[in-house]
């Protein structure tokens, strides 16, 4: 099986860091080395997420 790259709370972290609005997809893609495409499939996974299961799945891990 594949390793990732990234952990859920980074992943977490990278979506919020869109979510503020402070730099465009593009931009935070290229600030992480992440394709836009995984950027939004990790939005569709997690992005829908209330901030309460969120921190609950970060305190998991």
């Amino acid at each position: 099986m594949k390793k990732t790259r990234f952990t859920e709370s980074q992943i977490i972290n990278i979506l919020k860091e869109g979510e503020s609005g402070a730099q465009t997809v593009p931009e935070l893609c290229r600030k992480h080395n992440v394709g836009q495409s995984t950027y939004y499939k990790w939005k569709s996974k997690y992005g829908g997420m209330p901030g309460r299961d969120r921190t609950l799945l970060t305190n998991m891990i």
